[in-house]
């Protein structure tokens, strides 16, 4: 006499892993608009600054404030509306939250004078800087989003770095054999790298995020457990 086999037809719950542990992104069609908003505030100011004849640090300070707030709010609220992944989403609005903050303080000093652009300006680079590219690092290999995000935040380290070895008080008189009238200054130099940083970033955002947006395949990366189950 065989014993009887009892099927209960259940099966036990298993537990849904985070699709980030499986090696995908599934919020990756959602994040495109990300990078391309953060785009727009980066290339308004590299626009201001390169059609401004003024390269005073007032005029840094108004520019790269107002870019830096609606960049870090956009970067913040999109992220924590659209990345899943808990630890990059944590960074990111971490990093929003950051870039606001001290954009607000330049527009509060806004009529502060050198020394107060390159500290705002290379506080906001480091702090930023390192998020970002802590935030690629931690997901290289795992999502296209690893290579946007470790590049931004290398150019962006490279900003605080170049603000911190222009000397404060270069000065170069302008002439020579195009007998150009005026003077090159520490502030001129260093509002004008501002604005080249605004547009190369600024151009490179808009790439990342549509190609994020073109790229094949990742309707497959949301697929949930479930949906296997339905399938199988």
């Amino acid at each position: 006499m065989t014993p009887a086999h009892h099927d209960s037809g259940a099966t036990a719950p298993v537990a849904s892993p985070d699709p980030s542990d499986r090696g995908v992104d599934p919020s990756l069609s959602a994040y495109w608009p990300v990078p391309v908003l953060r785009a727009v505030p980066a290339l308004a100011s590299a626009a201001a600054i390169t059609f401004t004849p003024d390269h005073s640090p007032q005029v840094g300070l108004l520019a790269f404030g107002s870019a830096a707030v609606v960049g870090g709010v956009v970067l913040a609220v999109g992220s924590a509306l659209r990345l899943s992944d808990r630890s990059s989403r944590t960074l990111a609005v971490l990093q929003g939250v950051v870039g606001a903050v001290i954009g607000a303080l330049c527009l509060v000093f806004s009529h502060g004078q050198l020394p107060v652009l390159v500290a705002f300006v290379t506080a906001w680079a480091v702090l930023t800087g390192v998020l970002e590219l802590l935030t690629g690092l931690r997901r290289r290999r795992r999502s296209p989003l690893a290579r946007d995000w470790t590049t931004v935040g290398v150019l962006t380290l490279a900003l605080a770095v170049v603000f911190l070895v222009v000397p404060p008080d270069y000065s170069q008189q302008l002439g020579g054999i195009e007998q150009i009238e005026g003077e090159l200054t520490s502030s001129t130099v260093l509002v004008g790298i501002l604005g080249a940083y605004g547009a190369l970033v600024g151009v490179f955002l808009v790439i990342a995020g549509l190609s994020l947006k073109w790229q094949t395949g990742h309707p497959a990366a949301a697929d949930t457990p479930d949906d296997k189950a339905r399938t199988s």
